[in-house]
């Protein structure tokens, strides 16, 4: 077995075993954090049957995956990483959920390119959930607002995402961002990463975006 599959049933298995002991009936999507990785290393995972692939540059997804699926049309493709209008474009074409949007016009932007090709991507709304100045996501007083406006121009808004601030213990956010959710009814949630996934389950989280922990180290 390939060490990829054996993380990936792993981690699966962790889930499983934490949520049972909580008593949380919870069992949520593992995203692949592919990005940076070549495919070679992707491969063993996408044989195995493993459905959902995370990228953060359109560019390396565009060249990775183009080919991959069109031959594997059950893959899944996410892009977690920031999402430039110039790049809309080619994003639509390539991902079938989008975690990142925070904006009016880049919600516009991705309604007006998909229509062109008549496509619809499942989409999250990052939230800044820390208040950190670095980091990329609305602010959470300002998410109904943007929700409504995806609503009025028909994007398939699915749910939440964040990424809490590092070196804190995350829980809160999760807490705090599952009651966010909750109350703007949604079903989806795309939060927790290798160091905090259990965590994430825990408060509901239905997308959990992994990648060290799957693939290894970055070089």
């Amino acid at each position: 077995m390939h060490n990829t599959i054996k993380n990936l049933l792993d981690i699966e298995n962790n889930i499983k075993v934490y949520l049972s002991k909580l008593n949380i009936n919870n069992n949520p999507k593992i995203v692949a954090v592919s990005k940076t990785f070549k495919i070679d290393r992707v491969l063993p995972l996408i044989e195995h049957g493993h459905v959902d692939y995370g990228e953060n540059k359109v560019q390396e997804a565009v060249e990775k995956w183009t080919e991959i699926k069109k031959k594997k049309s059950q893959v899944r493709l996410h892009m977690i990483g920031k999402l430039q209008t110039n790049k809309v474009k080619f994003a639509v074409q390539i991902f079938d959920y989008i975690h990142s949007v925070d904006s009016i016009k880049l919600a516009k932007k991705i309604v007006d390119e998909q229509n062109k090709i008549n496509k619809k991507i499942k989409i999250f709304l990052q939230v800044n959930i820390g208040d950190e100045n670095q980091k990329s996501g609305i602010h959470k007083k300002e998410v109904s607002q943007l929700v409504s406006y995806c609503k009025e121009i028909d994007l398939d808004l699915i749910g939440l995402m964040c990424i809490p601030p590092v070196d804190i213990d995350p829980e809160r956010y999760f807490e705090e961002m599952n009651k966010l959710n909750k109350n703007l009814n949604f079903s989806e949630l795309s939060m927790g990463m290798s160091s905090d996934y259990l965590k994430a389950a825990k408060h509901h989280s239905t997308y959990v975006r992994i990648g060290s922990s799957i693939f290894g180290q970055r070089s």
